[in-house]
């Protein structure tokens, strides 16, 4: 089962939530490659898809199966350097806690803005 990583960037209270197509909202990330750990690929990801530097943090809770080959683990970070570019998604949003409606996440995340809200 190959991993996915979703990062939940914070910033000033924040985070930010990138938007899919057709879909709904997710934590950005991506696959992580062999040779890589999650925190490091969480890095990368973020600045290919977001021109963002981050310092990855805690894991937001176990993994969640997307599918019967991909795992999705949350991580929390702190955004440092940048401001986010939108390159691979219809939207990118900052939301506050009171705004963290599960409902409008893509299910895998779902859990994990659950287990967000409860650190903001």
């Amino acid at each position: 089962m190959q991993t996915v990583v979703g990062v939940a960037v914070v910033r000033d209270g924040l985070v930010l939530a990138a938007y899919r197509v057709g879909g709904g909202w997710e934590f950005p990330g991506g696959k992580v490659e062999p040779g890589e750990t999650d925190e490091q690929a969480a890095v990368r990801e973020i600045r290919e898809e977001l021109d963002l530097e981050i310092k990855v943090g805690d894991s937001l809770g176990p993994g969640v199966d997307i599918s019967a080959d991909y795992r999705l683990h949350v991580y929390l970070a702190t955004a440092v350097a940048g401001d986010p570019a939108l390159r691979e998604h219809a939207e990118l949003r900052w939301f506050g806690p009171a705004e963290l409606d599960e409902k409008d996440w893509l299910e895998p995340d779902r859990p994990f803005v659950r287990a967000l809200r409860d650190r903001l």
